[in-house]
């Protein structure tokens, strides 16, 4: 690769090397790598995923993974201001909006943003992890998952302005002209978080202007905003790392509530979703009949989260789920849901697609794959001959896979083999 320095930028010529991007780039400084191939993400496809995961779950209610902002103004209903299946295109559902627009408050610039995005496209999701999965083996798995974040519109600037996540960012530019905006350090002395109105600190920054089909990184302790380029609209994939400021009670929550896509809305407050006290707790009185007093509804409504658990073999089994949703899913959580199972007999071909993790928990196995998890009565010794079976990735009849397995066991190895194939892990052959 042939590295052009410009700034805190370096630009990179493809094929992207891992070796090199962890070595000069990760945690480090700006890159832009012109045309990544191949990319996880394909215009059509990620317009069509967005009208799947913009849906609003009633006629007055937003959808809770998606935000809509009309210049500066955040919209609280969702009208129709979200993509639709006969707009086809971005640039369809671009030009309704221009005409909704212009009747609704003559304000052109709109901004479109969806959280939690790989979770609403398996075929998108897979090849993100694919993509993924080189950089996780140099620099380790996500601890609390990796967000994928769709950026649509024509907006002066990104809704919430100059800002710094506590993520690593690679953002993958689809369409359209679109200009970032960073700062080494936090260039406003204020005791802010961000700021709308950061020309008087424009002197101090620099940018890039990612093309369709590159690659723009930063680390997480570079200040940002994006931009738009003469009022055109842009469209882009952001994939955010976790680096900074990671808190143990994101896993406690994903130990004991899991993830959602609408638990991924806000990547920091968003994921804690425990019961929490608003005001300073004050320890009341002691009743004079001697009775325990009662304790604040926040901490009683946490208490009865965490009573479900008591059991120390149902803790073991969940700590053990977790885990496997997470490896399996290659840090990329919330996953897409499963597919309908549907009946394998003897005589259908199966190969795998993916691999297949398990871990014993008391008498039982749980077996996961891309992120979702079953139990099987099988016991070690009849699961990893079928597993080996498979890993081969040649097609064989399921017929086949059960004539080593005790007669007994067909029936759950075949709802087994079933359940993984909803799971998309097998494949009919």
């Amino acid at each position: 690769m042939t590295t052009t320095p410009v700034s805190d930028l370096a630009i990179v010529q493809s094929p992207l090397d891992w070796d090199e991007f962890t070595a000069r780039y990760w945690d480090r400084r700006p890159v832009l790598i012109k045309a990544v191939r191949p990319a996880p993400f394909e215009l059509r496809e990620v317009f069509a995923t967005t009208t799947l995961a913009t849906r609003p779950p009633g006629s007055y209610l937003m959808p809770p993974n998606a935000q809509f902002a009309v210049g500066r103004f955040q919209q609280s209903e969702p009208a129709n201001w979200f993509p639709r299946a006969e707009d086809g295109t971005f640039d369809g559902y671009r030009r309704r909006l221009d005409a909704e627009l212009a009747a609704f408050a003559q304000e052109r610039r709109y901004a479109l943003v969806v959280h939690a995005f790989h979770a609403f496209h398996a075929g998108q999701w897979e090849r993100q992890r694919a993509f993924f999965e080189p950089l996780w083996e140099r620099v380790g798995l996500p601890l609390s998952g990796a967000i994928t974040t769709l950026f649509h519109g024509n907006y002066d600037h990104t809704p919430v302005g100059v800002h710094k996540d506590r993520f690593a960012t690679f953002l993958f530019a689809l369409e359209g002209r679109k200009r970032m905006r960073f700062w080494r350090a936090r260039p406003w002395t204020e005791p802010v978080t961000t700021v709308l109105d950061y020309q008087p600190y424009l002197a101090t920054s620099f940018t890039a202007e990612p093309e369709p089909g590159d690659l723009l990184y930063w680390p997480s302790d570079y200040y940002h905003v994006g931009e738009s380029i003469d009022g055109g609209a842009a469209t882009s994939v952001n994939v955010g790392v976790p680096r900074e400021a990671h808190r143990a009670i994101y896993d406690v929550d994903d130990l004991l509530l899991g993830k959602t896509p609408d638990t991924m809305v806000d990547p920091d407050a968003g994921l804690v979703r425990l019961p929490a006290a608003t005001a300073p707790l004050s320890v009341p009185e002691p009743p004079t009949d001697g009775a325990l007093p009662a304790l604040p509804e926040a901490l009683e409504q946490t208490l009865r989260v965490f009573q479900e658990y008591r059991d120390p073999d149902r803790m073991r089994e969940q700590l053990a789920s977790l885990s496997l949703r997470n490896w399996s899913a290659s840090g990329l959580c919330p996953v897409p849901p499963p597919e309908t199972p549907r009946p394998l007999d003897d005589d259908t071909a199966v190969r795998a697609r993916a691999r297949v993790l398990y871990e014993p928990v008391g008498e039982a196995l749980l077996c996961a794959a891309n992120g979702h998890v079953l139990h099987t009565a099988l016991t070690r010794r009849q699961l990893e001959p079928l597993l080996r079976r498979l890993a081969d990735r040649k097609p064989v009849s399921v017929g086949k896979l059960l004539a080593g397995l005790p007669p007994a066991t067909h029936e759950e190895a075949r709802r087994l083999l079933a359940t993984l194939e909803s799971f998309r892990a097998l494949t009919r052959d």
